[in-house]
Parts: structure tokens; sequence; C-alpha cells
């Protein structure tokens, strides 16, 4: 059963997507540690603890946009490396999409998710085939994009986006890094999984799950 992505639905996804990336936390560092800082996996979840917490102690946001502003704000603060400024720009530009809107509908959900790749592209300079986040987060937003033309509600939008973005997070392995610190391993960044891809992969999946009513 579906619920209304308003304000409630997205503080439980920070929540669920603080749980999932704990969870994954050594995974993600051994994913980082083959072609990068080895340090993506805590900066993650030291991240979004944070931003549970910062949810949690103050009064509870009344939109959407609110409660992705303040978890943009946190993670820019808290998240060490690359991943705070992209994922920080990437729910800040999710947050003025949405704006004063109390409930997130189908189109709201795609332009969400297109808004936060956006705000990747431009603060990463990445694009597609980088072996970067963004080949993650374009796909998802292709496939948003392509599922709300096609009659689907919110829940289906996040649930195409979501599955594709774990598709796009496991075809970056044979890709050769062109960006981040990974490029500088040029040929031999071939046949690992990018963090960033990995990491977007498991936060769009709980925003879908959320949606759709599986996490209470």
């Amino acid at each position: 059963m579906t619920q209304p992505l308003d304000a409630r639905w997205a503080v439980l996804w920070i929540h669920e997507a603080a749980r999932v990336v704990a969870e994954n936390r050594a995974r993600l560092i051994e994913l980082d540690r083959a072609i990068g800082d080895a340090d993506h996996g805590e900066n993650m979840d030291r991240g979004f603890s944070a931003a549970v917490a910062k949810l949690d102690a103050g009064e509870a946001p009344g939109t959407p946009a609110a409660v992705l502003k303040q978890v943009a704000m946190t993670l820019m603060s808290t998240v060490g490396g690359a991943a705070g400024p992209l994922y920080g720009t990437a729910f800040l530009r999710a947050a003025t999409f949405l704006g004063d809107a109390e409930e997130i509908d189908a189109a709201a959900a795609a332009g969400m998710i297109g808004a936060a790749r956006d705000g990747i592209v431009a603060r990463g300079k990445a694009e597609s085939g980088d072996k970067t986040m963004v080949d993650a987060w374009t796909p998802a937003t292709d496939a948003a994009a392509t599922a709300t033309q096609s009659g689907a509600n919110a829940s289906e939008v996040l649930a195409a986006a979501a599955a594709a973005a774990r598709d796009g997070a496991v075809a970056t392995e044979p890709l050769i890094a062109r960006k981040g610190r990974a490029s500088y391993l040029g040929e031999r960044s071939a046949g690992h999984r990018d963090p960033g891809a990995e990491s977007t992969a498991l936060i769009l999946q709980v925003a879908a799950e959320t949606a759709g009513g599986r996490v209470a």
C-alpha cells in the first residue's frame, strides 16, 4: 500500500537511508578502497546519521522540501571528501525543485530526481560514462521521466528510478574512470564498481520502498 509522499514520508526515507548506509558501510568502504580513499562508507554513515539526529532533534519540517534542505545542509557540514558537496547539492536542488508542495506527485517525483542529478553534474562536472555516481543518477532520471509519461504514480516513478540506478551502478564495473581519484588509476579502475553509484542505488531503493509502503 503506497503512502502520500509528504514530509512524513521524506523523514522516513532519510531514516531508512541512514539504516541502509550503516548496514552497507563496510561494503562501501571496500568498493572505495579499490579505486579511491576507502572513506566513502564511513563518510556516508556519518553524514546520514547526523541528518537523522538533526531531524529528530528539532520540530518536524512541514514539507518534503524542508526535510531535504535540512538533510542537504547537514551532509555538507559533516561528510568529508567529494560525497558531502555532491550529495548535499543533490538534496538541495531537489528541495528547490519541490518548493512549497506539501505532497509529491508523479511529475514532482521525476523532477526531484532530475534536479538532484543536475546538481551533481553541475558540482562534479562529470557525465555519463565517467564512472561516478552520475552513472546511477542519469538512468534513474531517464527512467523516472519515462514512467511519468506512461502514467505511473509517484511510488512507481521512484521504483523505476531505483531499478535503473541499480542497473547503472552495476554497469560502472567495466568502465575506466575519467573523473575523481579513481581516474588516477587509468585502466586499473576497470573491474570495480563505483562506490558513489552504489550508494546512490541504495538511497534511491529505500526512497522507493518507503513510498511503496514496504517500510512503515
